[in-house]
């Protein structure tokens, strides 16, 4: 599908990509399905889980459902509690996928999974001055989301809601002073559950959306992985149009001056 403004490339570290939507390799009934969800996303990045996969090549893995020439892999630390379980884990995905990007998870608490903003942070800085490309998962917070540009990350992907909720953006205002607030890419992650979803993130201002339970756990995940490339485009070339004011009165399509009586 035809993409607006085909030259407006999406640039992430030293990498420029066209697709804005990323996508997730966990949860999908079969690897088939998983393989068309993501070739129907138009995505060009896809994360993967590193503690999830095996990387020993001795079994089957999702790794052999995924053309590396065609897709860039985002290993992600999902999993890590600890900001030395995060680091380990990340140094692991760069030896064995040869790739400097990182998606940082550090989870807080086991039970809504938000992440824990200080072990994210002293993480972030390691694995910057390691030379990764690090995108750290993050709470709805522009102060934290300072910090984390400031220790010199890629970009910032704080959740719309807990992740695989399919709330959508619990807190536009939140995401809006974020983007008021860095000039690092700003990629929405975790809660989308819909096309409608990914349109508000995209007409936000978002420069990005991370999703995987939203497609996977679809009735449909191949039309709705579809759907989300479309929604995507779709809020993106809505944000650059620029929608007209909200009012709350109404405002006739056709004026009445200059008409004749």
């Amino acid at each position: 599908m035809e993409r607006p403004h085909m030259k407006e490339t999406f640039k992430l570290g030293k990498r420029e990509f066209t697709s804005r939507l990323m996508v997730g390799t966990g949860k999908y009934p079969t690897f088939d399905v998983m393989k068309q969800a993501i070739q129907a996303s138009g995505a060009e990045v896809v994360t993967v889980a590193v503690r999830r996969v095996n990387l020993d090549g001795k079994e089957e893995s999702l790794l052999d459902h995924i053309d590396r020439k065609r897709y860039t892999l985002l290993p992600n630390t999902a999993g890590c509690y600890t900001a030395d379980e995060a680091i380990r884990t990340a140094r692991l995905a760069r030896e064995t996928l040869d790739t400097e990007f990182v998606k940082l998870e550090v989870i807080g608490d086991q039970k809504t999974l938000f992440p824990d903003n200080e072990a994210l942070l002293e993480a972030a800085k390691v694995l910057v001055r390691d030379g990764f490309t690090v995108l750290p998962y993050v709470s709805d917070d522009p102060v934290l989301a300072k910090k984390l540009e400031d220790a010199g990350c890629a970009a910032v992907m704080p959740l719309a809601a807990p992740i695989g909720s399919g709330l959508g953006i619990q807190n536009p205002y939140n995401i809006r002073i974020i983007l008021e607030t860095i000039k690092i890419p700003v990629i929405v992650d975790a809660g989308v559950g819909t096309a409608s979803d990914a349109a508000i993130a995209m007409e936000l201002g978002c420069h990005g959306l991370l999703m995987n339970t939203g497609i996977a756990g679809a009735k449909d995940p191949v039309s709705m992985a579809k759907a989300m490339n479309m929604a995507v485009c779709a809020g993106r070339l809505a944000y650059l149009a620029g929608r007209i004011p909200k009012k709350l009165y109404a405002s006739a399509s056709s004026p009445v001056e200059g008409m004749i009586e």
